[in-house]
C-alpha cells in the first residue's frame, strides 16, 4: 500500500535505472533474481527499451568530446559531504553551490552518467516536464539542474551499491561492505575509486569549477575518499537520532515505492528499520576509525540543528575551518535565502514510540554520546 503522505511521482517521470547501460541493467536483475512484481513489469520494459540508447549516446560523446574527455581533470581539491541519510547533507549540499566558485554533480549528471556531456542541455531546456516538482519523501525541490548523489551515477554506471537495494527491496539488504570496504578485495576497491574520479572529471569538464560532492554513503568511506583525493575536504553533518530515525525510514520506504521493481512488503514486515539501525552502526564505526588519517583541517563536524538555527553563521564556520574561500562574497546570497526561501520550507513530522526512542538509545549509544544528543 504506497504511503498517502508522500509526494506524487507521475508514472512517466525516469527512475535511476533509465540511465543504465544494458550491461549493468542485467546484472542489476540477475542479482535481484528477476523477481519484478507483475505490476512493475512496464516499468522494467520502459527501462530494458532506454537502456541501449545510454550505450549509443555513450558512443556518440566518447567521438564528439574525445579530447575534452581525455584531458579533463578536477579544478581544485573536492569537498565531499557526509553524514547519515536525513542528516541535512542536501540542505548543506543546496547552501554551498549557490556559491558560485563552487559546482556539483546534477541530478542529470547522476542520472545519465555515460553520456551526460552530449544530452544534458536538451533534457535541461525541453524535459524539465519528466520530473515532479518535489521530491517523493519530503519537500525539497527537484530538477535536472539540482545538485545530487554521485552515489546514484556509481549505481547507473554498474557498479556494486547499497541502492540497488531499491529496485528489489524484498530481497533484503545489499553490497552493505561498500558502506565501509570491509571485504571488499583491493582491486575491487581499485576499480571502484578510478569508476568515481572518472565520473568527477566529466563533471568538472562540463562545470569547470571546484566540487562539492554529497553523498551519505561516503561517511564510512572517508579514509579511502582522503588516500584518493589527498586535498579533499569534508564537512561532516549530524542530527538528533530521535528525528533521523523516522525520517530515514520515511525515505527508504518511498524510494522503495516509487522506484521499485518490487511491491514494497507491508510495513509492518519491510525489515526497514532494522535496516536503518544496522546502517548507521557499520557507517560510523567505520568513519569514527577512518577519520584518524585525515587532517584536522580538512574535516569539520557541524549540526543539523545549528544549520537551521543559523544558516550564515553555520556557513561562514565551514568556510573559516575548511579555508575554502572568502565566505563575505556569499554571505549576502545565504542571508537572502535564510530570510525568504528558508522560512517557508517545512520540514516534515515525525513521531517516535518510547519502545523506538529506547533502540535507539541502545543500538546508537556512540551516536547519541559522540555527538552529544
Amino acid at each position: 500500500m504506497p504511503d498517502s503522505s508522500l509526494n506524487r511521482y507521475p508514472f512517466y517521470c525516469p527512475r535511476f535505472w533509465h540511465g543504465m547501460r544494458p550491461s549493468a541493467w542485467w546484472r542489476l536483475l540477475r542479482r535481484g533474481g528477476f523477481a519484478i512484481s507483475p505490476s512493475r513489469v512496464p516499468l522494467a520494459c520502459s527501462v530494458s527499451t532506454a537502456t541501449p540508447f545510454n550505450t549509443l549516446l555513450m558512443g556518440m560523446q566518447n567521438l564528439v568530446y574525445r579530447r575534452r574527455i581525455r584531458e579533463a581533470e578536477l579544478h581544485g581539491p573536492p569537498v565531499f559531504i557526509i553524514g547519515h541519510w536525513r542528516s541535512g547533507t542536501t540542505l548543506l549540499h543546496e547552501l554551498m553551490v549557490r556559491d558560485e566558485r563552487f559546482s556539483s554533480p546534477s541530478t542529470f549528471q547522476c542520472f545519465a552518467p555515460s553520456h551526460f556531456l552530449l544530452t544534458e542541455w536538451f533534457f535541461r531546456r525541453f524535459a524539465k516536464w519528466l520530473l515532479p516538482g518535489k521530491r517523493p519523501m519530503d519537500n525539497m525541490d527537484t530538477g535536472w539542474d539540482r545538485p545530487q548523489e554521485d552515489e546514484f551515477a556509481l549505481v547507473n554506471l554498474g557498479l556494486p551499491s547499497p541502492y540497488r537495494r531499491i529496485a528489489f527491496p524484498r530481497e533484503g539488504a545489499v553490497d552493505m561492505e561498500y558502506l565501509d570496504f570491509e571485504g571488499v578485495d583491493e582491486a575491487a576497491r581499485q576499480q571502484w575509486v578510478d569508476t568515481l574520479r572518472s565520473f568527477l572529471h566529466r563533471v568538472s569538464a562540463s562545470t569547470t569549477r571546484p566540487l562539492v560532492i554529497k553523498s551519505p554513503t561516503h561517511t564510512g568511506r572517508v579514509g579511502h575518499l582522503a588516500a584518493a583525493f589527498p586535498q579533499a575536504r569534508f564537512i561532516h553533518i549530524t542530527r538528533d537520532p530521535r528525528a533521523l530515525f523516522p525520517s530515514t525510514c520515511r525515505l527508504w520506504r518511498s524510494l522503495d515505492d516509487v522506484q521499485g521493481l518490487q511491491a514494497p512488503a507491508p510495513t509492518s514486515d519491510d525489515g526497514i528499520e532494522d535496516y536503518v539501525l544496522d546502517c548507521l552502526e557499520k557507517m560510523y564505526r567505520a568513519f569514527h576509525q577512518q577519520k584518524q588519517q585525515i587532517d584536522q583541517h580538512h574535516l569539520i563536524n557541524i549540526r543539523y540543528e545549528d544549520l537551521i538555527a543559523d544558516p550564515v553563521d553555520t556557513l561562514q564556520t565551514i568556510y573559516d575551518s575548511l579555508r575554502l574561500a572568502d565566505f563575505e562574497t556569499v554571505r549576502e546570497d545565504i542571508q537572502t535565502w535564510a530570510e525568504t526561501e528558508h522560512k517557508s520550507y517545512q520540514t516534515n513530522a515525525h513521531q517516535l514510540s518510547s519502545e523506538q526512542e529506547n533502540l535507539l538509545r541502545e543500538r546508537w549509544a556512540e551516536y547519541f554520546d559522540e555527538y552529544g544528543y
